[in-house]
C-alpha cells in the first residue's frame, strides 16, 4: 500500500477510532464520488462474482438519510476504484 492510501479512512470505521485506516494484509477499493467519496472499501476475500456486483452500502449521509444506502460499482478499466451510481432508501 502506498503512503497516500495508508492515511485514508476505511468505510465502516468508527469516527472515534484512533486508527481508522487500512489494515495490513487487506485489499481495498477506493470509493469515488457520492457521499462516501475518498473512503476505502475493504474487499478482502470477496469472490470474483461478488466483486462484479454493485456494493450497496448503508449510510446516514446519502440522499435518503438514516436507513439509506449508497451504491458503488467497480470501475472496469481501474478495478481499484469504485464509482458511485446512486442512493436508495
Amino acid at each position: 500500500m502506498d503512503d497516500r492510501m495508508l492515511r485514508r479512512r476505511v468505510y465502516g470505521a468508527d469516527h472515534d477510532d484512533p486508527d481508522p485506516g487500512p489494515r495490513p494484509g487487506h485489499v481495498y477499493g477506493e470509493l469515488v464520488g457520492g457521499p462516501l467519496d475518498g473512503l476505502l472499501l475493504d474487499i478482502t476475500g470477496w469472490s470474483a462474482p461478488r466483486l462484479a456486483e454493485e456494493a450497496r452500502l448503508p449510510t446516514e449521509i446519502g440522499r435518503h438519510g438514516p436507513g439509506g444506502r449508497t451504491h458503488y460499482r467497480r470501475r472496469p478499466a481501474d478495478p481499484g476504484r469504485w464509482d458511485w451510481t446512486c442512493d436508495s432508501p
